[in-house]
């Protein structure tokens, strides 16, 4: 159906031309668009139809060209760029060169922050709200959006809980929709769960509770009946009364698809005084009833079509097997084998394909929710008991976890395994979401073991020496499909690298999954008259000086390839390890993510852009071969 009235929209202002009935067909524009981009590609698609209505109604109420939005995580901004005169541009969201599937101040004045970690929202909201004061533009309003998988965050407590002591004029929207990326799990989750019985409550906790607190009273008969009563009166407002303690005044339970009662709240919140929380239900998938059914399935969906009657059918299965799978096979495996191992994950079970663990090891299997640092304390506790966990969280999430991994598992030297996933570039999902920087501060701690597996053979392999090292050890492989090179498999030996071939022009050492097209890219040059071999390194702490210093004293040059920073990578490692052997570094050149975030786009596209691909390895091969000193 021709789409009427969102190709108009210029900018929010646009929005409040509409009647009613109009922004209900809006709406459901909205989620025809939604549908149609992910036909084409894949996108974050369930949480985006949850906020259309929260959205448009955000915008209505609030001028976000001069007051402050933070959506808590980003990838669910698709309503909000649509809105915000991003229409024409939106069938190129997540491909190279097109709009970010998150939030991208670069694109718009409506999106302050790159916001694809969750929970950092209600911070960066109170700053900007402290920062506008300070500077006397204290009449913009202050608005944080942030969902219920991402409340039980730290940094969301440490946040609210600086907020009610500045008591700053904020508005923190819970969009409670029972759903992370997967089911929400916790504590907080059943007191959520509870909140959706409660009738609506309009933060006046408080004052009934001075009201009781100051009845006198007559003879112990009385003092019974107004105890229960009170205690009535908690039980009837049950879902406010956490947030009422921490400080904030609480509102809701609103629906979050009604966009009369949304305007309705939001206009009463807008003028209150300090720290405010809306608590609005909105359901993941809403209007979309295959997305509605299976919400986890939804989240990110391979390209599909719809049919006539609004089911689906996949454009394009793939036959492929992702090293995730790989690995996810791997520690089903070892959990079969040892009854000590464990696993642990951070709100990313279905990202990690921990499903079959998690259904078939109930108790041995343990999601935290949005809440890295503890999951990395947690699994260092276990491991201090005698048990062997497992840490699987994606790279760049893991970051959030720095300082667990240094105080509690390096520097005790226990035995937990991280499972870096999304290492190295994610593709569509941007500079959010790149694991370029794990091997830059895992090599910095003492005792741990960091490698990657360079293809497919190494994975179970590399698991299950971690899991009988006397240490901690981290793993990291791409999001990407595994590939196999044929050879007769070297064992894994702590610290010590595999030579896959020995070339006298030069030497390609690959750090991790690159380790197949190095091997292609030398090949073609063989093929071309340069005798060039390759090196699969597995380990870079500890790295493996012999074979290293081998290469760089006997080869014409050495090339390093590596998927990460090189900033303090493999490559980095490498150059300080023949430095202090005293050997020349002249001759090392360093393959890997330069200097500066990367952009979303195809992983292979931006894997050719970075000179990572066989292409790029080829070209820098012969130019070193083509200079003096190497001939």
């Amino acid at each position: 159906m021709p789409l009427k009235l969102l190709p108009a929209i210029t900018s929010p202002r646009d929005l409040h031309q509409f009647s009613k009935d109009e922004l209900v067909l809006l709406s459901q524009e909205i989620r025809d668009v939604l549908c149609n981009v992910v036909q084409a590609r894949p996108a974050h698609f369930a949480s985006n139809l949850g906020v259309v209505e929260l959205c448009i109604a955000l915008h209505l109420v609030f001028d976000f060209s001069k007051d402050r939005l933070i959506w808590d995580t980003g990838h669910q901004i698709y309503p909000h760029k649509l809105v915000t005169g991003r229409f024409h541009e939106f069938q190129t969201i997540r491909e190279r060169g097109g709009l970010m599937g998150y939030p991208n101040p670069n694109e718009s004045p409506y999106d302050l922050f790159m916001t694809g970690h969750a929970g950092s929202s209600v911070s960066t909201v109170l700053g900007l709200k402290a920062g506008d004061d300070l500077l006397g533009q204290d009449d913009r309003k202050s608005v944080a959006v942030i969902g219920d998988g991402a409340l039980p965050s730290g940094i969301v407590f440490e946040a609210m809980n600086n907020a009610a002591g500045l008591n700053k004029d904020l508005l923190v929207i819970l969009n409670d929709n029972k759903m992370g990326i997967c089911p929400r799990v916790g504590g907080l989750a059943s007191y959520l769960d509870k909140a959706r019985v409660a009738p609506f409550y309009n933060g006046l906790k408080r004052d009934i509770s001075w009201l009781l607190n100051h009845v006198p009273l007559v003879g112990e008969p009385v003092e019974q009946m107004l105890g229960q009563f009170k205690d009535g009166i908690k039980a009837f407002l049950h879902g406010g009364m956490l947030f009422e303690e921490m400080g904030f005044r609480y509102i809701g339970p609103v629906d979050g698809h009604d966009i009369t009662s949304l305007r309705r709240s939001l206009e009463l919140v807008k003028e209150v005084k300090g720290p405010v929380l809306l608590h609005v239900f909105t359901e993941k998938g809403h209007g979309f009833e295959p997305a509605c059914k299976d919400p986890v399935k939804f989240h990110t969906p391979a390209p599909f079509r719809r049919t006539s009657d609004n089911e689906i059918e996949p454009i394009k299965k793939s036959s492929s097997r992702a090293y995730t799978t790989a690995m996810s096979e791997a520690i089903h495996a070892a959990m079969i084998r040892d009854e000590k191992v464990t696993v642990m994950t951070a709100a990313m079970c279905a990202g990690n394909d921990l499903g079959r663990i998690r259904d078939e090891f109930p108790t041995r299997f343990f999601d935290t929710g949005i809440c890295e640092s503890h999951a990395v304390a947690f699994a260092a506790g276990m491991a201090k008991a005698g048990l062997r966990p497992i840490v699987d969280i994606y790279s760049t999430f893991l970051q959030r976890s720095f300082d667990q991994i240094f105080q509690e598992v390096a520097l005790q030297n226990l035995p937990v395994t991280f499972c870096l996933d999304r290492a190295g570039l994610c593709g569509p999902d941007g500079p959010t979401h790149h694991g370029t920087f794990d091997n830059t501060y895992m090599r910095t701690f003492p005792n741990i073991t960091v490698m990657a597996p360079g293809d497919e053979e190494d994975v179970a392999a590399m698991l299950d020496f971690s899991l009988h090292h006397d240490g901690p050890c981290s793993i990291r492989y791409p999001k990407a499909n595994v590939e196999r090179v044929s050879r007769s498999l070297t064992p894994m030996q702590h610290g010590k690298a595999e030579v896959f071939s020995w070339g006298t022009d030069g030497m390609l050492i690959a750090y991790g999954s690159l380790f197949p097209t190095c091997v292609r890219a030398a090949q073609k040059l063989k093929n071309d008259g340069l005798d060039v071999g390759v090196i699969n390194a597995r380990f870079l702490r500890p790295l493996d000086s012999e074979i290293l210093h081998r290469a760089i004293e006997e080869a014409g040059f050495v090339i390093t390839v590596e998927e990460s920073s090189l900033n303090g990578g493999f490559g980095s490692a490498v150059l300080e390890d023949a430095n202090a052997a005293g050997l020349r570094t002249d001759r090392i050149r360093r393959l890997g993510i330069p200097d500066r975030f990367i952009e979303h786009g195809d992983r292979n596209e931006l894997l050719a852009d970075l000179k990572l691909n066989e292409a790029g390895i080829i070209a820098t091969a012969m130019s070193l071969a083509d200079q003096e000193q190497f001939v």
